[in-house]
C-alpha cells in the first residue's frame, strides 16, 4: 500500500501535463473577419469564417480556414450653396471569399499564448447584386474557378487564451494576394474555438 501511495505522489506532477494534452489534438473555431482592401482605397469588408486545425508537433498546428466577407456599401453626398444635400447609400456588390492553409507555431504554454502563422491559399473577389446570405456564399464557392481568384499568402500572428477546451483567439496579418503585382491588405479575425 505504501508503494502505491508513493507511486501516486511521484506521478502527481505529471497530471496537469496529461490533462493539457487531452485537449490539444484538434481545434475547431468560428470567427468574425475584417479585411481592409488596399486596391479600393481602403474599403473595410466584414464577414464570417471558420477554421479547423490538427496538431502535427507539440507546438505546431496545421490549419485550414475559410471566410466570406459580405458586400460593402458606400455613402455619397453632394453639397449645394443652400443646403448640405442628401446622402445616398449604394451597394458595391463586392464580396470576398478567402481560403487559407498553413502552419501555426504556438510560442507559449500558459493560459495566454502568442503564436505566429504563415498561410497560403486564395482570395476570390466577386461582384453580385443579390442580397448577401448563404445562397450567395454557395454560388461563390461553386463558381470559384470561373471568377476572379488570386493566389494569396498571409504571414501573421496573434494571441489566444483558453479555459479548458474552450478558448478565444485574435489573429492579425497581412493577407497579400498576387494580381499584376503584390497587393497588401490588413486582415483581422476574432472568435471562439474548441480544442479536443
Amino acid at each position: 500500500m505504501k508503494k502505491l501511495v508513493w507511486l501516486m505522489v511521484c506521478l502527481l506532477p505529471f497530471v496537469p501535463a496529461t490533462v493539457a494534452q487531452e485537449f490539444n489534438h484538434f481545434q475547431v473555431g468560428a470567427f468574425a473577419d475584417y479585411f481592409r482592401s488596399s486596391d479600393t482605397g481602403g474599403t473595410n469588408m466584414f464577414g464570417l469564417g471558420g477554421r479547423f486545425g490538427v496538431t502535427v508537433l507539440p507546438h505546431v498546428r496545421m490549419e485550414a480556414e475559410m471566410a466570406y466577407d459580405f458586400n460593402r456599401e458606400f455613402s455619397e453626398a453632394f453639397t449645394s450653396t443652400s443646403s448640405g444635400g442628401p446622402v445616398s447609400f449604394a451597394n458595391t456588390g463586392v464580396r470576398t471569399l478567402h481560403g487559407l492553409f498553413g502552419p501555426k507555431l504556438e510560442l507559449g504554454h500558459g493560459r495566454f499564448r502568442p503564436f505566429l502563422e504563415a498561410k497560403g491559399g486564395f482570395v476570390n473577389f466577386m461582384f453580385d447584386s443579390a442580397p448577401p446570405g448563404f445562397n450567395s456564399f454557395a454560388n461563390q464557392v461553386d463558381n470559384l474557378r470561373a471568377h476572379n481568384w488570386n493566389g494569396a499568402l498571409m504571414p501573421g500572428g496573434g494571441l489566444e487564451t483558453t479555459l479548458g477546451p474552450v478558448g478565444l483567439r485574435l489573429d492579425v496579418g497581412d493577407e497579400m494576394y498576387f494580381s499584376n503585382g503584390t497587393h497588401h491588405n490588413l486582415k483581422v479575425t476574432f472568435g471562439p474555438y474548441i480544442r479536443f
